[in-house]
């Protein structure tokens, strides 16, 4: 009986570990991308390498990125200290005085950045919905989407799990 049990731990340790290897094996690498904030601060995707981001992107017309704005501002603060790191990229429609005056007025915490040509979007996986979000590992690895409205419970987990690994 104890030797069953034992086999099973062994088995099941083994499952365990072949479904880490094959859930980082499989998350892509975020694009490599250029960023230049309203700032005018640039920056690519592999500069942002040892943190671990959510690229956000959404517009200043969008329901519900609006209601996420307090809860993506609340993220930064609350874990920016820890190497955790908010990319807002306002869509390639988004007018650019909307976005500024947006980012101003709510004095958003995190860089903010214009998609002028759609590149971004377009190297995202075509993105074309807002919000759509995508959290990058330290590696610079795609761990988790997000289309509209998500479980901020989850949200947060999965974001401590990645800062802490």
């Amino acid at each position: 009986m104890k030797a069953k049990y034992i086999a099973g731990a062994v088995l099941a340790a083994a499952l365990i570990g072949v479904g880490v290897w094959q859930i980082s094996e499989s998350a892509p690498s975020a694009p490599e991308v250029p960023f230049t904030t309203l700032t005018g601060e640039k920056f690519n995707t592999s500069d942002l390498k040892g943190k671990v981001v959510l690229v956000k992107f959404w517009a200043t017309n969008c329901v519900t990125c609006i209601q996420q704005m307090p809860d993506t501002i609340k993220y930064q603060q609350t874990y920016g200290d820890r190497g955790f790191e908010v990319i807002g990229v306002a869509m390639q429609y988004d007018p650019p005085n909307y976005v500024k005056n947006f980012t101003e007025t709510r004095s958003l915490p995190f860089k903010v950045v214009i998609d002028v040509n759609g590149e971004i979007a377009k190297a995202f996986d075509n993105v074309r919905l807002t919000p759509t979000a995508f959290l990058v590992d330290k590696q610079g690895n795609i761990i988790r989407r997000y289309v509209g409205n998500y479980d901020k419970t989850a949200f947060v987990a999965t974001l401590e799990k990645a800062l802490a690994g």
